[in-house]
């Protein structure tokens, strides 16, 4: 596998997590009840769109096919999702759990892309970069599961 290859394919697996996240943003969006939280899980959706659309020219730019969907094993967990809050009745705590949970999911996806040896420096870097906004994301949903807890 060329470098290019190994990037494009890298590249990719995140483009498929971070659509995954946006998915997960805009369920919770609609899924928190009061609303307290839509416009924090929309504005972490758009976010998300704005990272995959930036890895996405990446691999056009590579000259590759940029991923375009989200993973199968997502879309089942969205389904297990629906589920869950149709029977805990859209609970907030329940809902930031679940993000909370993506979150640690999408940072370690990103943690070891930036750790891969075999990516090239400005594949790397492109990676970093991306990875403030999911730190971020993975940070402020963190802080908010805890204040929760405390409550």
């Amino acid at each position: 596998m060329s470098n290019s290859d190994h990037d494009i394919s890298t590249l990719n697996s995140l483009i498929a997590t971070t659509i995954d996240s946006v998915d997960g943003y805009t369920e919770a969006a609609k899924d928190s009840q009061s609303g307290r939280f839509g416009a924090l899980f929309t504005s972490r959706a758009s976010e998300r769109r704005q990272v995959a659309s930036r890895l996405q020219q990446e691999v056009t730019r590579l000259g590759g096919k940029p991923e375009d969907d989200g993973t199968a094993l997502a879309g089942a967990h969205r389904v297990f999702l629906n589920l869950k809050s149709m029977v805990t009745g859209q609970d907030e705590k329940a809902i930031i759990n679940e993000v909370e949970a993506g979150e640690d999911h999408i940072k370690a996806k990103f943690e070891d892309a930036i750790r891969d040896t075999e990516v090239s420096p400005a594949v790397r870097a492109i990676i970093e970069e991306a990875y403030v906004s999911v730190k971020d994301g993975h940070d402020e949903m963190r802080d908010l599961k805890h204040a929760m807890e405390r409550q």
